[in-house]
């Protein structure tokens, strides 16, 4: 039986209703894929349309697979962006290293993506677009769960029942807080804040990142193409400041406060930062929970398991994580299917979140030590060291889902 005769027998039916919030990557994969085992999927999103631009991203391993199911990789590789120089620089300016970017961060040249996030988005979007019923400019206000569904009231005034509702909308969930709690239950804060924005690309880089470090700060320039660069800055900060989280004016100041004897090109970045149009500011954390549903309501990506840019698989966990938790519920009840979510993509979730240790010690040193010891094995390094046996990114292996009637 195909899929296309499966999903006509299911459909005879009727079909089950399901809310996802968010629009971002985890939200329109998990729409398209329960689409696709029959499933009517309404997808809200408090933004007025999906998010273009954005930083770059990368997309490895077991993510590829879920991206080539869904038809999209072949756009994804026309819009790869082949970083090809990886500078690093001492204090005052001077270089320690240049290296190929997968020396460092462990990527398979060939292989591996790494796009903009907009156009990311944008594949996602187009994909399932014309299968799902997306709500922009509205955003969940209430979750009542029955026995039978899930009664839902929107800020945007109406109210609907659905059979299951998902939190795709990211580190800062709302669906999470309404289900579990506050963040701070969940949030682990691993000892830095950053801030990213565009500035004109007046430096000559082209396709290329140049770092700068000193201990516990660190700034980056990263060109993806030749107008423009994604300014990055990032710095040791002992408690989160969450005063500053919620007030663009006071992270600009703490940014500024934290870099203002810095070096190099560290001074127009900071007169960039005020006048930029694009700022995003925060922690850099993880969220780990012991569980990621409650009831006839499940968290997929950043919402259940932020793993942070430290790890570089973010982008590539929500990408997995949302293909196997629509096909945990094909042809299953929410309790069987949440259950067998868990089951699945716990292990993968968990192994991807350890790399924090590697990240923060290679590319953020907090202390002269520790910088110094880093540039020494910069200057030594020719490739980094392999991984014992199969490599977090690649360690699951994508099931077929297929409905079982």
């Amino acid at each position: 039986m195909t899929l296309t005769d499966q999903q006509t027998k299911t459909r005879t039916t009727p079909r089950r209703k399901v809310l996802i919030s968010g629009a971002g990557i985890a939200g329109p994969v998990l729409a398209y894929w329960l689409n696709r085992y029959g499933y009517a999927v309404t997808v809200v999103e408090k933004a007025g349309a999906p998010r273009s631009g954005g930083y770059p991203i990368d997309v490895r391993g077991t993510a590829l697979d879920v991206v080539r199911r869904m038809g999209i990789l072949p756009r994804l590789r026309d819009s790869h962006i082949d970083l090809r120089r990886l500078t690093f620089l001492e204090e005052d300016g001077s270089e320690v290293a240049l290296l190929h970017p997968h020396t460092v961060t462990g990527g398979v040249a060939g292989r591996d993506l790494e796009v903009r996030r907009g156009d990311l988005t944008d594949a996602l979007y187009t994909a399932v677009r014309d299968d799902a019923e997306f709500l922009f400019n509205d955003s969940i206000d209430t979750l009542d769960q029955s026995g039978h569904g899930v009664d839902v009231t929107f800020r945007g005034g109406s109210s609907r029942t659905f059979d299951m509702v998902f939190g795709a909308d990211g580190m800062h969930s709302r669906t999470r807080e309404m289900l579990f709690g506050p963040e701070e239950r969940f949030h682990h804060y691993l000892g830095y804040c950053f801030t990213v924005f565009t500035m004109r690309n007046t430096f000559g880089l082209s396709h290329e990142t140049v770092m700068w470090n000193a201990p516990g700060r660190a700034a980056a320039l990263y060109a993806v193409g030749d107008d423009e660069v994604h300014a990055f800055l990032n710095f040791a900060q002992p408690e989160p400041p969450f005063d500053a989280f919620r007030d663009p004016r006071a992270q600009r100041d703490l940014v500024a406060t934290v870099f203002a004897d810095a070096g190099w090109e560290v001074p127009g970045m900071l007169a960039a930062l005020r006048d930029a149009d694009d700022v995003f500011f925060d922690a850099v954390s993880q969220i780990r929970m012991p569980r990621w549903s409650s009831g006839r309501v499940a968290l997929v990506g950043d919402a259940a398991w932020a793993p942070s840019f430290l790890t570089g698989q973010g982008t590539s966990l929500s990408l997995v994580g949302a293909y196997m938790l629509a096909g945990s519920l094909a042809e299953r009840d929410h309790a069987t299917g949440f259950a067998a979510y868990e089951h699945s993509t716990r292990e993968f979730v968990t192994m991807n979140q350890a790399l924090v240790g590697k990240g923060g010690a290679t590319l953020f040193p907090t202390t002269s030590q520790a910088l110094k010891e880093r540039n020494d094995r910069l200057r030594n390094l020719s490739a980094m060291p392999a991984e014992e046996g199969r490599p977090a990114h690649s360690a699951l292996t994508l099931p077929e889902f297929t409905p079982t009637s």
